[in-house]
């Protein structure tokens, strides 16, 4: 029996959860979530309380059983709290600023970067004296907020060597040795 599907999410005060016909809509003061069941995974809302169960036994529906309720706890979390990822351009020269919806990176390339953030992310660029830049992003969609971190981080990944690039706050880079000196 799936441990993460049985457990029951509590749902906050300003929070609004709806099934119908296999499609669970939460409402909240962040934003509106909505995500689409598999057809043997049913979602049961009462008291402040949702609970999913699954109609059989079957392998994928195992699988499907806690992959529902671990994103729908993740709406219900996004909708009233929201996610923030913070990234820093580690790097001479590297640079980030916002205009709107509009992320303009200096990476090193002879040309700048330039990423239109969906409308749901909000993103704010800032740089203090003797750190590097930060890029925040925040949402109320974990699955969108973390997508977009991602395609920032591609265009620079940190390299071992000198650990320069895009990462995570916080992140440890695993750093090499350069090359052992002539004789």
């Amino acid at each position: 029996m799936s441990r993460i599907g049985k457990a029951t999410i509590f749902v906050p005060d300003g929070v609004t959860v709806t099934s119908e016909d296999g499609v669970v809509k939460v409402k909240g003061p962040k934003g509106e979530l909505r995500e689409k069941l598999h057809g043997s995974v049913v979602c049961e809302v009462k008291d402040g309380e949702i609970n999913l169960v699954r109609e059989n036994e079957e392998k994928v529906t195992k699988s499907m059983h806690g992959l529902y309720r671990s994103l729908i706890n993740n709406m219900v979390e996004g909708v009233s709290k929201g996610f923030v990822i913070k990234q820093e351009l580690v790097g001479v020269g590297y640079r980030a600023k916002t205009t709107g919806q509009r992320l303009e990176l200096a990476l090193g390339y002879s040309h700048p970067i330039i990423i239109e953030l969906p409308e749901e992310v909000k993103v704010n660029a800032e740089a203090v004296k003797g750190q590097p830049p930060t890029i925040t992003l925040e949402s109320h969609d974990k699955q969108l907020v973390g997508q977009v971190a991602a395609k920032i981080r591609s265009f620079r990944k940190p390299e071992p060597y000198k650990g320069k690039g895009i990462r995570f706050k916080g992140e440890q880079i695993r750093r090499k040795a350069g090359k052992a000196a002539g004789k």
